[in-house]
């Protein structure tokens, strides 16, 4: 699968519904790696996240704009989207909408309204980072399994 069908599967898109949170992979400007959660939207295949312009994953997307993703959730069948592709970084001023709206899926509405006052408060402006997918693939233990657990089952006859 392409990764325009991989996030129009109906299954990665309950899963974008049911995750707000991703997890953001990418590389510290001394080599190391992060892994950190993050809020974040999808439009149109893209992963959408918000951050202080002079954040540390900003100064280090700047130097290495490969990234790696992963949103899943827990139980039994897990499920989970993989993503790599490639950060886009642009500073806007003031508080984006896309930012409040990513951050309303991870609380409920009354800490909301509180957050909300404090975020006005706070930023002047922000960096909206724009991952654009280069490869994508989604495990859903169900139809979709990693290649080599379908190896697996292939040589033991199991499918």
């Amino acid at each position: 699968m392409n990764v325009d069908e991989v996030f129009a599967d109906p299954t990665t898109r309950a899963l974008i519904d049911r995750a707000p949170l991703m997890r953001l992979a990418y590389t510290a400007p001394d080599g190391s790696p992060r892994v950190i959660p993050t809020g974040y939207l999808e439009r149109d295949a893209h992963l959408i996240m918000y951050t202080i312009p002079t954040s540390a994953k900003v100064t280090a997307l700047r130097a290495d704009p490969r990234v790696a993703v992963t949103i899943d959730v827990g139980g039994m069948p897990p499920c989970a989207l993989f993503v790599r592709g490639t950060c886009a970084i642009e500073i806007v001023d003031g508080i984006p909408d896309g930012y409040l709206e990513s951050s309303r899926r991870t609380m409920d509405e009354a800490t909301f309204a509180q957050w909300v006052v404090g975020v006005r408060q706070l930023y002047d402006s922000m960096a909206v980072l724009t991952i654009t997918p280069t490869w994508a693939k989604l495990l859903d233990f169900e139809r979709t399994l990693p290649q080599e657990v379908e190896r697996l089952v292939r040589a033991k006859g199991l499918s």
